[in-house]
Parts: structure tokens; sequence; C-alpha cells
């Protein structure tokens, strides 16, 4: 890292399937977004940022690595990359900045490369190889069904503490209701996702993730750091705790943006997504009114915590030397051209929020402009070096 750079910190936030234009700084007519608006407005929002796989575990590998899948050799979720292949966390510690994360990253380790290498799992060079390079400040990535999930999960340790009695908290109650029989749930049923989840707004997985952020910034102190902070939310199971499953209704549901043609020949792999179970669902119009009140409210709270996160960054000293960028790995279609979920290489999939704000004095001139620059998410490692004062050519 440079000395003359004004940038000492990175602060990387990433929110799970998070479309753009469920933002109102994007342009949603109700959807009130004011925290990530702020930074929209001390920053630089790109109106045509695009992920490079429109699946959670691809499209992170990209960012992650600054490459395509055809470099790194991630082709889904868990998949792992090449074990020599540098990482953001790499190249950050190269620009001597402690390299963390807290929240999900869908990387899948490789112990047989780490075994065939001979890395000590319990040095910090296997550590690192196992988890994408970061120093797992916290890691989660986000999805623990019963007969699938790690009971030693620091999230549902947190949720015990808070009293809620599970062997699988996250599963009995952060992502579960009760039905108005009093029959408990699951938030993996969309006809459920208009109940509030089992767990108070304060102890939400999006609650928890930033004060565990601000908890790393404090520990850091004055030494240069680069944290991701990667969001769970609002990613399905689509459940949001009380009160942000009704703060929206019927009437903020955009109208679903397809037509009939679509659905009268589609080419053979377009026809077999339209035919998933999330497909199906999302493409009745009441599944819909059902589903993304509880989205909008999702990102309600995301917005809601982001402004804790910047209230925290500032009291501890930081605003004033950390970058700033927020986008998400991928949209989500929300029942838009008969489809659910992501995968596909249309604007509700692959498009994405992208908002960079610079501290330096050098970019003020352009704090609140929006660009229409074509970027992808292969862009912001060597973005990233540069702020630092170095070299991304090298």
């Amino acid at each position: 890292m440079s000395s003359m750079s004004d940038v000492r910190n990175i602060l990387f936030i990433m929110a799970d399937q998070l479309r753009a234009d469920y933002l109102s700084c994007y342009g949603h007519p109700t959807l009130e977004t004011p925290n990530i608006d702020a930074l929209a407005t001390g920053g630089v929002k790109f109106d045509r940022a695009y992920c490079n796989s429109p699946i959670c575990g691809p499209s992170r590998m990209s960012f992650y690595t600054g490459r395509t899948m055809a470099s790194h050799g991630c082709a889904y979720n868990r998949v792992p990359i090449r074990t020599d292949e540098w990482t953001l966390s790499d190249y950050m510690r190269a620009e001597g900045l402690r390299s963390a994360l807290v929240g999900k990253t869908h990387f899948g380790a490789n112990p047989t490369d780490v075994e065939r290498l001979n890395l000590a799992t319990e040095g910090v060079d296997g550590r690192f190889v196992l988890e994408c390079g970061f120093e797992p400040y916290e890691r989660d990535d986000g999805l623990h069904p019963m007969g699938m999930f790690d009971p030693n999960l620091r999230y549902n340790q947190y949720l015990r503490d808070q009293g809620y009695a599970s062997d699988n908290p996250w599963n009995d109650f952060a992502i579960s209701a009760l039905n108005d029989t009093g029959e408990i749930v699951s938030g993996f049923y969309m006809r459920n996702a208009h109940l509030p989840a089992r767990v108070l707004a304060e102890h939400s997985e999006t609650a928890y993730m930033t004060r565990r952020a601000i908890d790393f910034i404090r520990d850091a102190g004055d030494e240069p750091w680069s944290l991701h902070l990667s969001y769970i939310k609002p990613h399905w199971p689509y459940m949001a705790p009380s009160p942000y499953h009704n703060i929206y209704g019927v009437e903020d549901v955009l109208p679903a943006v397809r037509s009939d043609d679509e659905r009268a020949d589609p080419h053979p792999v377009v026809k077999a997504f339209m035919n998933h179970g999330e497909s199906v669902v999302l493409s009745d119009d009441s599944a819909r009114h059902n589903v993304i009140p509880t989205y909008m409210g999702l990102v309600k709270e995301l917005d809601d915590h982001v402004g804790h996160l910047m209230t925290a960054l500032s009291d501890l000293g930081r605003s004033d030397d950390t970058l700033i960028v927020l986008t998400s790995d991928h949209g989500d279609y929300l029942g838009d051209h008969w489809l659910g979920e992501k995968e596909l290489f249309h604007e509700p999939s692959v498009r994405i929020p992208l908002i960079v704000v610079d501290p330096s004095e050098s970019a003020v001139a352009q704090r609140g402009a929006s660009s229409d620059a074509f970027v992808e998410a292969i862009d912001l490692i060597p973005t990233f070096i540069e702020r630092l004062g170095g070299d991304p050519n090298q």
C-alpha cells in the first residue's frame, strides 16, 4: 500500500440475490432504501454493472479472483477453484492489509490439494486455502437445513444464548414461522413467506452479521484492513422478522416482466428452467404477491443495517480512509420471464447494483454521479489495488 494513498481500508459489502432495481436509488417506486441511497449520493452508482455468472458460487469466485469462470474453474456452487489461484485476500495482503470475511462465500474447499501440497490445515497457509484466502472472522454460508447443518455454527450458538432452544435454531426459528393454527412452518415453502420469522429482528442473520462486521472493524483498530461483509439475505428462504414481514403489500408488487410469447416456443434449456418448481410457483401472480413483499422487507432490513454499519464506521474514525463498495452476487427473477431464482442471462438475474464510495479528496467531483459504463465483477480487484496505491498490472 502506498503511503500516498488516501485509502487505507476496503469495506466490500455484498448482499446475496439483491436485484439492482429493488433499491430506491435504482428506481424502485415504493421500496425506500435511504442508507444505500446515501452511499450512492456520496459515491458513484454504476447503472450497467453485471456479474460474470448468475449462480452464487461461480459469480463469487469471479469477484474473489478477478477472473471469469473459464479461468478460475468454478462452474457451480462449492466447486473448488484452482489451489494456485490468487484471491482477493492474497492481493489485499500483498498491499499490507489484513483481509477478513464476515458472512458467506459459497467457496468449496479442496482438502485433496491441501493434503497433496502438504499444507498443515492448522497453519496459516492451509487455513487460507480452505477459506478462499480469507481470515474467517465469521464465516456462515447461510443455508443450514436439518440433516446438513453444523451443530457448532456460531450463529446457532448465538441464537441458543438468546433463548432459542433447539439443536438447529437457524432452521427452527430464523427461517420458520407460526401459521394461523400455531403450527411451526418452514420458510423453504413460499406459501409461508408472508409470516414473520420466529426470531426478533435484533436476532436475525442480517442484524447478527452487521454486529460481527462492526466487531471486526473495532478489533482491527489502526491496522489497515479489508473486510468482505457478505450478507445472507435477501436470498431465499424468503422469511423476514417482524416488522419487516409486512411493511409492504400487494400494492407494492410491480407487474412481472414477461410475455406469453416467451412460453410459446422457448429454447429447451429455458423451458427446463421454466419447469423448475420455483419458476412454476412464481409464474402465479398470487405467489408473487405473497413472496415479493417479504423480499422487499428483507431489502429494507438490509438497508437499515447498512445505516447502522455506516454510523459505526464513522464513530470508529474509519469513514475518511475506507473505500466502500456495495453490490450483489446476482439478481432474482421473482417471476420475470416465467422464471424463479437466477442462473440464466436476463437482466433481473445478471444485472447487479454497484455503488463505490471513495473517501479521497480527488473523488469529490464524482460524488453523486451515475455511470453508464459497462462494468463487471472482475473489475473490482484491480480497482481495489489501484486505490490502495498499488499497481494492478504487476
